[in-house]
């Protein structure tokens, strides 16, 4: 099974189309994964001082062994991921280094980067990825030891707004810098709208603190595999929608007014791997479930480039496994934008937008073939008061091109008279907008993906 998965992987990584920007020679699409936990994610016993780490607290494998099953899923790169806590920055220096290290012995055709969940003063938890390279292990130790909010032994000492620009301010210093991407943000929320620990004007100060190194969140969290809770978003009062984050799901929503304001922040998927279904937990293996797909070469610099450019796309259940979307002007001046890309039009043009996707021939890991039901693109910008202002267009079989495995859908419409932005998604689902997901769910019969934005700015 695992054979097969990885041969599928393989002809799923293959470039979507020929690149015509020279700097997009030998870039293809590389699925990974940035939010992965093992057994250095420790428990802890409080009971002497300082509290002492219990390896395999909140996971039971090793790096070696989510490596592997990550390769096995067709992924190409992750991220190690594990939890803080008091002092775990010696965890970090003395044990999780030297298992990655072990991980990337094991498995070297996996891209593995060295990274954790870190504890964000004033919020809740981020993936942390740092640049391979000789100071790849004192960069991170140094980060979790001064700005990570579970570090010190008192707890809420660092639990503080400034703390975070302070985190910010240095990681945005750091040569390489590494990349920040806000998990499951709309968790902790107590109602649609209704925000928990992750606010919405916090992500906005965030990202223009340091918009080279926090470039994103969750759009789909992970512990997809739960019947219970998906997500564990277990207040029934600010589920996810079709897997994904309210944030990101609703049309006009956060995610929405943050584009049309021009920030360039992006949306990733993760399995946020703790235990496998398999073996009694709530969570998918790396790869298994979600995956996100950065169009880059096989090199860990270009990833990261990717996941700070906007190049790249999200998908569950292997709906999908390559994506173009392009936006051009329909009197064809200029060349297409791609996702994060910025195309300039005059005010008054008409521009057309195209969406491509692709989908596998090889089943996914439920032994599925999941039937593509709907395309959708979606033009946001502002009114003249500032007001986000959305427009958008259902494709279905009816209606959509098809060659092969690919699917295509086009449009031509005015540009945002102000400026704006283009994403597109679809799903195995006949639902226009994802649903609220209830209690019992199949994640496997509500598959969706998300194209990342391709910016309109009018002169």
């Amino acid at each position: 099974m695992r054979d097969t998965l990885l041969l599928a992987a393989l002809m799923a990584a293959s470039t979507a189309a020929a690149a015509s920007d020279p700097a997009d020679d030998g870039r293809q699409w590389l699925a990974g994964d940035h939010h992965v936990h093992s057994e250095w994610s420790v428990d802890w016993d409080r009971s002497t001082t300082p509290p002492t780490p219990i390896r395999g607290g909140d996971s039971a494998y090793t790096r070696s062994r989510n490596a592997a099953q990550a390769r096995a899923f067709g992924l190409r790169w992750m991220v190690h991921t594990d939890h803080g806590g008091p002092g775990h920055s010696v965890v970090t220096r003395d044990h999780a280094y030297p298992a990655l290290l072990q991980a990337r012995a094991d498995v070297p055709d996996l891209i593995q980067f060295n990274g954790m969940e870190f504890d964000v003063p004033a919020g809740e938890h981020a993936s942390l990825i740092i640049a391979p390279g000789p100071q790849e292990r004192d960069q991170l130790v140094a980060i979790e030891r001064d700005y990570s909010r579970g570090e010190p032994l008192q707890d809420g000492s660092r639990d503080t707004h400034q703390h975070m620009l302070d985190a910010l301010a240095h990681m945005q210093g750091l040569s390489p810098q590494p990349v920040l991407v806000i998990n499951h943000p709309s968790r902790t929320a107590t109602g649609v709208g209704q925000w928990g620990e992750v606010e919405p004007a916090e992500l906005h100060a965030w990202h223009a603190a340091a918009p080279q190194v926090l470039v994103g969140m969750e759009g789909a969290p992970g512990h997809q595999a739960t019947r219970t809770e998906r997500g564990l978003y277990r207040n029934t009062a600010a589920p996810t929608f079709g897997g994904f984050d309210q944030m990101t799901a609703q049309v006009g929503g956060v995610w929405d007014q943050m584009l049309a304001a021009g920030t360039r922040f992006w949306i990733t998927a993760s399995s946020d791997s703790h235990v496998n279904v398999r073996d009694g937990g709530s969570d998918f293996d790396p790869g298994e479930y979600s995956k996100t797909y950065v169009w880059a070469r096989p090199e860990a610099e270009d990833i990261l480039d990717g996941l700070r450019g906007g190049r790249l796309f999200v998908t569950t259940g292997d709906l999908i496994d390559a994506l173009e979307l392009t936006v051009q002007p329909v009197d064809g001046s200029a060349a297409p934008a791609h996702m994060g890309g910025t195309l300039r039009l005059a005010p008054d043009a008409r521009m057309r937008v195209q969406l491509r996707v692709r989908q596998p021939e090889a089943p996914n890991a439920a032994g599925q073939h999941p039937v593509l039901r709907q395309l959708e693109l979606i033009v946001g910008g502002t009114d003249s008061q500032g007001a986000p202002r959305m427009r958008a267009r259902h494709f279905t079989a009816a209606d959509w091109q098809r060659d092969g495995t690919w699917y295509s859908a086009s449009w031509e419409l005015a540009a945002p008279p102000t400026g704006g932005f283009v994403r597109a998604r679809g799903s195995s689902t006949a639902e226009p907008t994802p649903l609220a997901d209830s209690k019992g769910e199949d994640p496997w019969q509500d598959l969706w993906f998300y194209a990342n934005p391709v910016f309109i700015q009018t002169r």
